[in-house]
């Protein structure tokens, strides 16, 4: 990760350093991290950080396909991807991450779609920073942690310049049905005080097919990144108001529809034969997912020796899910259609805006002490729809928060130790008016309302650093979210319920505590982590029956893990060898009624990721690049109920190995990109843990593709 990362504020932090073994270690007083919300170097701020620069970020997306199958390669702590367009179930240290571009948020707070992962291609993004545990640096939602995608940004000296992509894909077979294709072009002009940039770009994806060579199946409802068609359009434009003044305007627009070629045929769990896909034409429109973003950006990096830093964005999206027989009876009304014959699909849109305003500069007369202040604004309207029989199965839900927040870091003994502290106080308001819930839950009328809710979170750190490259670090700091209110809302299954004293509603505050040391020195990079996180009343995916949607359950919390990295720049030039490893351990109130307040039994893989090792071996010499990777996802039961370990309920574990060839031309980079190279079936995570005897939704992971690419730069 030799880089330098641009700047931005900071407002809650939490814990130090992990740098994940996959993404090359930058020296700590290099990185200033935009997530972070301050222009302090990571060096200086107890926050657990990843960056995943452009080229890494670029190999991996050769190899997987998406951002959200890079950061889940390189980050042990990160579930394993579902391979489809809903990220359902894929948490970061067992808790859901906020996904952001630039800072703006994508997950919608009031009613998560899960489809917060593709909401910009990756080829308009320079770099992903993740921040780990729970926080609320970027405001609601971050409890797991925070993907922020930066995007790229006009080069520094006047002219044209600009990027070309031509991108071919196919598995092992080389089926007709599995080869996909991608172009993508962006062009970018600065001259004097003005910078402007467009692109555009186009993917087609093929089937996938398994290691045993049948095709994987489809998920109709989620929605599928195979057999699909992708297109994405980005602008960004500039202008200098002075040397250290500027407004960016940036906006994107991103969608990814289903062909709508292939239904499920169902598999056999008894057997271990996964759902398959066939060819045939799915009831109602294909799954689908749009996104639009726009937002303008004031900074001044020297407005009365301090750096200012105003955002006011608007963002907009429409999640289109598929129908399908396995939840269909959800949508039944005896008062519509007899049982049985009523056919539906949902649909998410949420509307939000908001902004963020920070100020951030060292105290005169004691310039050992950085202070930062702020506020945050954001609104938010989301209401799913049931389209094709124009109902409303989560009502129009108006959501406001507001939240000022002050931070101060504190450098001693020539920086050698550093105390950092902060304060943060949300306040949360949700709007609902009166309505009805669904016959399938009962058809029961809710009486609406506008619960209010605040709360103050607090945050600390102390970073010890006797020698340059040498810390050691503890921290604490409370992150805030509301949980899916939309899942809950609709799930009302009793009558007399009133939205403004509806417990289920109330916000989840989760701490985190953490600590660890770090070690980068000469050829050695190296870390160890320990975290600990609980919330009182946290939240729970939760199938009540196969087939059914899943719904929320408020039950107590307490997630703790081990976090383990360690690389090395061996003798022969070029050569680093790297290995990771996350130990995670999820506990949860298996009776939540029965006023014990104490955790029981497992979460499941809905809710937290296996145990996981990486290891990887990267090569460069000139030209030449080259990275072999192995993922191993280690076997693991879990305790359903007080000593009962359902044999269903397991997890029998699996590797992929992965290969990536880069070659620089005089005329462009050529990159051969191999997933899965041995083959390997295997079963996936979310299928072997969450619905191992739905035989409609048990899916083979994808099996050896290649990707090969020409990427130009001028």
């Amino acid at each position: 990760m030799k880089n330098r990362v641009a700047n931005l504020f900071s407002t809650t932090m939490l814990s130090v350093a992990a740098i994940a073994p996959s993404v090359h270690a930058a020296e700590a007083d290099d990185i200033v991290v935009t997530a972070a919300r301050s222009v302090l170097p990571a060096n200086a701020l107890p926050l657990t950080i990843d960056v995943i620069d452009q080229e890494t970020l670029n190999q991996q997306v050769a190899i997987g396909g998406s951002i959200v199958d890079a950061v889940s390669t390189l980050t042990p702590s990160f579930s394993p991807t579902r391979q489809k367009l809903s990220g359902a179930g894929e948490t970061l240290r067992g808790r859901s991450p906020l996904y952001a571009i630039n800072g703006i948020p994508q997950t919608a707070p009031l009613r998560d779609g899960a489809r917060d992962g593709f909401t910009i291609d990756p080829f308009f993004v320079d770099r992903v920073e993740l921040i780990y545990g729970s926080n609320a640096l970027q405001g609601i939602g971050g409890t797991g942690g925070i993907v922020n995608q930066v995007t790229a940004a006009p080069a520094k000296s006047d002219g044209l310049s600009g990027r070309m992509l031509v991108q071919g894909n196919a598995d092992t077979g080389f089926h007709g049905d599995g080869i996909g294709g991608k172009v993508a072009g962006l062009l970018a002009w600065r001259g004097g005080r003005w910078d402007a940039m467009v692109g555009a770009a186009y993917e087609k994806r093929g089937t996938f097919y398994d290691g045993h060579g049948n095709r994987v199946g489809t998920d109709l409802t989620q929605g599928e990144t195979q057999d699909s068609l992708s297109w994405s359009l980005f602008g960004r434009f500039g202008y200098a108001l002075s040397d250290t003044a500027r407004l960016d305007l940036t906006m994107s627009r991103f969608q990814l529809k289903g062909e709508g070629d292939y239904i499920a045929s169902n598999g056999n769990y008894l057997i271990d034969r996964p759902t398959t896909s066939v060819r045939g034409t799915p009831p109602g429109v294909p799954a689908t997912s749009r996104t639009e973003s726009v937002a303008l950006t004031l900074t001044d990096t020297d407005l009365a020796g301090g750096n200012l830093i105003a955002q006011i964005f608007f963002n907009r999206s429409r999640d289109t899910y598929g129908g399908e027989i396995a939840p269909i009876a959800t949508f039944q009304d005896i008062a519509l259609a007899p049982i049985g014959s009523l056919f539906d699909q949902s649909q998410n849109r949420s509307r939000k805006y908001g902004g963020k305003l920070s100020y951030e500069r060292t105290i005169p007369g004691f310039e050992a002490l950085t202070a930062i202040v702020g506020v945050d604004a954001l609104y938010d309207l989301t209401e799913q729809r049931l389209i094709a029989t124009a109902r409303s199965w989560v009502p129009p839900t108006d959501y406001r928060s507001i939240a000022p927040f002050a931070q101060a870091n504190l450098a001693l003994f020539d920086k050698k130790l550093r105390i950092a502290a902060g304060v943060r106080h949300e306040d949360v308001k949700i709007s609902i008016d009166d309505y009805a819930t669904l016959a399938s839950y009962g058809g029961f009328t809710v009486s609406g309302g506008t619960p209010r809710f605040s709360d103050t979170l607090i945050n600390g750190g102390v970073i010890l650093e006797p020698w340059a490259g040498i810390r050691a670090y503890a921290s604490y700091a409370e992150g805030y979210t509301v949980p899916d209110v939309g899942r809950i809302a609709r799930a009302v299954g009793q009558p007399n319920v009133d939205i403004d004293d509806y417990v289920d509603i109330e916000p989840i505050v989760s701490n985190n505590r953490e600590i660890g040391v770090e070690v980068k020195r000469g050829p050695l990079d190296a870390s160890a982590a320990y975290f600990w996180s609980t919330s009182k009343n946290g939240s729970l995916l939760v199938q009540t029956a196969i087939g059914a949607p899943f719904e929320i359950q408020r039950q107590r919390v307490e997630i703790q893990g081990l976090e383990l990295n360690l690389s090395v720049k061996t003798p022969l030039p070029g050569l680093t060898l790297s290995t990771g490893y996350a130990h995670l351990i999820g506990r949860t109130d298996g009776n939540a009624t029965d006023g014990m307040d104490k955790v029981d039994r497992d979460l499941d893989g809905a809710n937290i990721s296996p145990d996981r090792l990486n290891v990887a071996a990267s090569y460069v010499n000139g030209p030449l690049s080259a990275r072999i990777q192995t993922q191993f996802f280690l076997a693991r039961q879990f305790e359903r109920a007080p000593g009962n370990y359902n044999p269903l309920y397991r997890f029998d574990g699996y590797d992929v190995t992965d290969l990536s060839l880069r070659y620089q031309t005089g005329f462009g980079a050529l990159t051969l990109a191999a997933q899965n190279i041995f083959d390997t079936f295997y079963i996936d995570y979310y299928s072997q843990t969450v619905r191992p005897n739905d035989n409609a939704h048990y899916f083979a992971g994808r099996g050896r593709n290649f990707t090969l690419s020409w990427d130009y730069r001028f």
